[in-house]
């Protein structure tokens, strides 16, 4: 009998052994594979999407390669879908970064960037990026959220975050702006934080989305 095969999406931007190191350490019977060949993305049960650096970079890049296309066959698809940090903001619709760019338009959304004047309850000025640990609210049930509790701690490292829309959050963190720390749809769902930096929750996570068939 075959192993499951996931499939991390390599386009250049993102830190994908990290990714699947984690993916490795908690789902041992699960063929774990970085590629940028089409086929083999094509061909996996589970699909994710990671991303650092800046927007227009990571889109410049993902048009560039055809991933567009991979990621709206494997949107289409039904199969279960995982977007990390900019591999988030990237299925939005638009960021303001890099003085405005276009995205995949998955999620009907804004992107936008934490003040630089903005300061928590003591008065100190809040640094940008948001980096470190930070606390979410779950805003629904979930399969990927099955073990993970409200005021659990995931590690952040990001300037820019996405709007919190009611329609589609799934979890919330306020730094500065309250934004949106997870986003589902459908057999979409994706994380702000790097949940492969963020144990022991964001393992659970992970865990979590090998066992997701794609459906609430």
């Amino acid at each position: 009998m075959s192993r499951t095969l996931l499939t991390i999406i390599d386009y250049g931007m993102g830190n994908l052994h990290s990714v699947a190191k984690a993916l490795e350490h908690v789902a041992p019977n699960t063929q774990i594979e970085v590629t940028s060949d089409k086929h083999r993305i094509a061909e996996a049960d589970h699909i994710l999407l990671p991303g650092v650096g800046a927007i227009r970079d990571c889109m410049a890049e993902i048009r560039r390669q055809g991933v567009d296309t991979v990621v709206a066959e494997a949107v289409n698809s039904g199969k279960p879908f995982l977007g990390i940090c900019v591999g988030m903001q990237a299925l939005m619709a638009h960021s303001h970064e890099n003085n405005g760019v276009d995205c995949l338009g998955h999620f009907d959304g804004e992107v936008r960037r934490f003040s630089t004047t903005a300061t928590d309850e003591r008065g100190l000025a809040l640094k940008v990026p948001h980096m470190g640990w930070n606390t979410v609210d779950l805003q629904i049930d979930h399969p990927l959220l099955q073990g993970i509790n409200s005021g659990d701690r995931f590690y952040f490292v990001h300037s820019y975050y996405v709007e919190a829309h009611p329609e589609y959050t799934a979890a919330s963190c306020t730094y500065d702006a309250t934004f949106a720390a997870m986003i589902y749809r459908d057999n979409l769902f994706a994380t702000q934080f790097h949940p492969e930096k963020s144990f022991p929750a964001g393992l659970t996570l992970l865990k979590n989305f090998v066992d997701w068939d794609g459906r609430r």
